[in-house]
């Protein structure tokens, strides 16, 4: 799965990335934030920040077989999002992170794990997840883990 995430771009140049994406991405492919730029590039769905319209009021709009995903940063914000009908959710920041500062302390494993003992969608770890610490999120029940800075290496 990616996540497009391009904060800093116009729509069109959005979509064209979207659009490239989906040309060489066999897998699902969301748009961060943008529901008018994922119907265009015919993505699987779109990722929404905590304070947002409810994923069920886009799933009746657009289609129920859209996937939507939900940042939360609180048990609360789990709880909510799956009762709107989120598909799954980013939990953060489990650990210090430098990529997004300004959303709270560290929540930790112990709650990594506590919230998703409480669900029943896909819990996503995010927030200073590293190469060093990653099987924590896992182990802890962690669906998988996200991340900003942890694909940098990459390229």
């Amino acid at each position: 799965m990616i996540q497009l995430r391009a904060k800093d771009v116009d729509a069109g140049e959005l979509l064209l990335r979207a659009r490239r994406l989906r040309g060489l991405f066999q897998g699902m492919l969301l748009i961060n934030d943008r529901m008018d730029v994922c119907l265009a590039a015919g993505a699987d769905g779109v990722h929404l920040p905590s304070q947002r319209i409810a994923p069920s009021v886009l799933k009746n709009r657009f289609g129920s077989h859209l996937v939507i995903g939900v940042s939360c940063h609180s048990f609360d914000d789990v709880l909510r999002a799956e009762a709107e009908v989120a598909d799954y959710v980013y939990l953060s920041p489990i650990f210090e992170s430098t990529s997004k500062p300004g959303y709270g302390p560290a929540l930790g494993v112990a709650a990594l794990e506590a919230v998703v003992a409480q669900v029943t969608i896909p819990v996503f770890a995010l927030g200073g997840i590293t190469q060093a610490n990653e099987a924590l999120c896992v182990e802890a029940g962690a669906a998988g883990i996200a991340g900003i800075s942890y694909f940098d290496h990459l390229g």
